[in-house]
């Protein structure tokens, strides 16, 4: 939407963008996006060999589920912030709860597992390359919602970049959890978390300067 079109649909007295039309634009950015995540998931790391295994375990789930439930409060955020007059209201609890849980997760397991357990559980074998891995696999989807923001018409361009970044951040993490070997509520709760942040950051520095009219 161009400045001209926002100037006179506010004449119009028509102030939101509808709905549908928003949703659509952004669930097509993330199906445009996705398939290249994947892409590099495959060609760069492959997905791990006991991954029918792995299914059968509850930590498994909490990997793939906790960033997945970010994206959707991510979704439903940039969904609502590409329409002006309208409120983003409590969206980010969305995506401050399943952080929280996992950090509650962490805690306890820090302090159930023996002290020599300890730093091996929140390290791991690749904490020097999960968060960067969860940026790469976010940046596709990060891209194609950038694009499909500045079609529209966000009036808080920082606030819809970060809730892209987390749109695109749960589902980088969600990806890469097909591959990582990690299953500890430690690293969970710092290095993917950290990945998720990293777009998050990133789309609210770039938000002003990409989406503003």
């Amino acid at each position: 939407m161009k400045t001209d079109d926002l100037v006179a649909m506010l004449a119009s007295g028509e102030v939101a963008v509808p709905r549908r039309r928003a949703s659509r634009r952004i669930w097509l950015a993330v199906l445009l996006g996705l398939p290249f995540s994947f892409l590099i998931l495959f060609g760069e790391y492959g997905m791990r060999r006991d991954i029918v295994q792995a299914m059968f375990w509850p930590m498994f789930w909490v990997k793939v589920l906790f960033p997945l439930c970010i994206a959707a409060a991510g979704f439903v955020a940039v969904e609502r912030l590409a329409r002006p007059g309208v409120e983003p209201r409590r969206t980010w609890v969305g995506a401050v709860l399943p952080v929280l849980a996992v950090w509650v997760l962490a805690v306890i397991a820090w302090f159930t597992v023996p002290a020599e357990e300890r730093m091996p559980s929140l390290m791991g074998q690749s904490w020097r390359v999960c968060a960067l891995s969860i940026g790469l696999m976010a940046l596709p989807v990060f891209a194609a919602t950038m694009v499909a923001l500045k079609g529209m018409a966000p009036t808080r361009p920082a606030l819809a970049g970060a809730a892209a970044g987390a749109l695109a951040g749960g589902i980088g993490a969600a990806v890469y959890a097909l591959h990582c070997m990690e299953l500890t509520a430690p690293f969970l709760a710092v290095w993917y978390v950290s990945g998720i942040a990293v777009p998050v950051l990133v789309g609210a520095v770039l938000g002003p300067r990409l989406l503003r009219w």
